[in-house]
């Protein structure tokens, strides 16, 4: 059973931060690239960050240099989504996700939704400005 449990969202002013974080199943956490999406009311979901398995990251060019992804170093079923400068469009539901079915789809570079293909429930962030 696939568990990916988000917590962290919340509301911050413009140039606030907030860290969102999630725990998954352990043998995601050693085969599967992790990462996270956001959907906006009335947009489609995107992918904004991911991590695989040797710690190489990707991300979407409009969260680079402002939000960062790791796993935690004590607990490797833990993940960290570390958002600075927060923009109001960065306003969202986000989703810890997983390859899953899409295993093997992700080599490097900026994430697609197509590179995840399972998640759980989504943790809200609200960006006033």
């Amino acid at each position: 059973q696939v568990q990916l449990v988000p917590s962290g969202g919340g509301s911050v002013q413009a140039g606030g931060s907030l860290r969102l974080s999630c725990v998954v199943s352990e043998h995601i956490s050693r085969a599967d690239c992790v990462g996270w999406l956001r959907q906006a009311p009335e947009k489609e979901r995107e992918a904004v960050a991911i991590i695989d398995p040797d710690g190489n990251t990707g991300y979407i060019d409009s969260v680079k240099g402002r939000f960062s992804i790791s796993k935690d170093n004590a607990n490797n079923t833990l993940y960290h989504l570390q958002m600075n400068n927060l923009k109001p469009e960065d306003s969202a539901m986000y989703y810890c996700a997983t390859e899953g079915r899409f295993r093997g789809s992700w080599h490097g570079g900026p994430p697609g939704a197509k590179d995840l293909g399972d998640w759980g429930q989504g943790t809200q962030v609200t960006v006033s400005s």
